[in-house]
């Protein structure tokens, strides 16, 4: 299939905002039709997002203030990925800082790329079985609360707009097809 009439070409990016955890670039495009634009491109090192279930049957949420939204969000753990870290030992990591957690057992369900129109973001999302507890060791500025709650609990909150953070909704679905496709 032709993609060409789809395509932008980078003619020059500027790196403006050097973050903590990402860039933000001003990217100069040529469209496709020739004409120049620009595009502000946040540049992210990448993500994971982990669900730890307990028996197929219970799963643990955490809560979370998130200051882009001044609200406490329904999230599963989740974290960025660190330089020159792999996404499997990223979520082990996670688990352990968050939820107190080992996973004895990791299973990839795919990933998302957050928001594609101005974001390099990719969040790799995992299932998370044969949990061991372990002693918890988060990070000093993050304040989370853990709940331990019935997977058709966590359902609830998503289908009553309880849960709207993206990865978490993907975690759930994902999850659920996985599992699904047990029987």
């Amino acid at each position: 299939m032709d993609e060409k009439h789809l395509i932008e070409e980078t003619v020059s990016t500027e790196t403006v905002f050097e973050g903590r955890v990402f860039d933000l670039q001003v990217k100069s495009v040529r469209l496709p039709d020739g004409s120049a634009s620009k595009r502000d491109i946040i540049q992210h090192p990448g993500a994971v997002a982990v669900v730890p279930l307990f028996n197929n049957e219970r799963v643990i949420l955490v809560r979370q203030f998130r200051s882009a939204l001044e609200t406490i969000m329904w999230e599963i753990p989740a974290g960025t990925l660190e330089p020159g870290e792999e996404p499997l030992a990223a979520a082990e990591r996670e688990l352990r800082e968050e939820i107190g957690y080992h996973p004895n057992n990791l299973i990839p369900l795919g990933g998302i790329h957050v928001a594609p129109g101005y974001s390099s973001e990719y969040i790799h999302i995992y299932l998370s079985t044969e949990l061991s507890a372990v002693a918890s060791g988060g990070d000093v500025d993050e304040f989370i609360e853990k709940h331990d709650m019935p997977l058709s609990e966590a359902f609830t909150l998503l289908r009553t707009g309880q849960i709207t953070d993206a990865k978490t909704i993907a975690g759930l679905l994902l999850t659920q097809q996985y599992l699904d496709n047990q029987t």
